[in-house]
């Protein structure tokens, strides 16, 4: 028997080191619209924080409504428009 065959690939160990932790769920509903807000207005690492607390403090009919604004008129940096759609209300 070779040594060789001992010895498994360093990425078969690493695959099955990630596999056995699971990626949790948002506990909330507004915690998953905060992601997705993240993920398609582009939001900087600084600002996230502020979407989370605007989506815990409105209403989802008004924050969507505020989103689909956004994407349907404006061009640049479209997490600006987003938060003075909200600062409106």
């Amino acid at each position: 028997m070779t040594e060789s065959k001992n010895f498994q690939k360093i990425g078969e160990l690493l695959n099955r080191a990630n596999q056995g932790q699971p990626i949790k769920p948002p506990a909330y509903q507004w915690q998953d619209f905060a992601l997705k807000i993240i993920r398609e207005l582009a939001v900087p690492r600084s600002k996230k924080n502020a979407v989370f607390k605007v989506c815990k403090e409105n209403n989802f009919t008004f924050l969507n409504q505020c989103l689909n604004d956004t994407l349907e008129l404006a061009q640049k940096e479209r997490w600006r428009y987003f938060f003075k759609l909200i600062g409106r209300k």
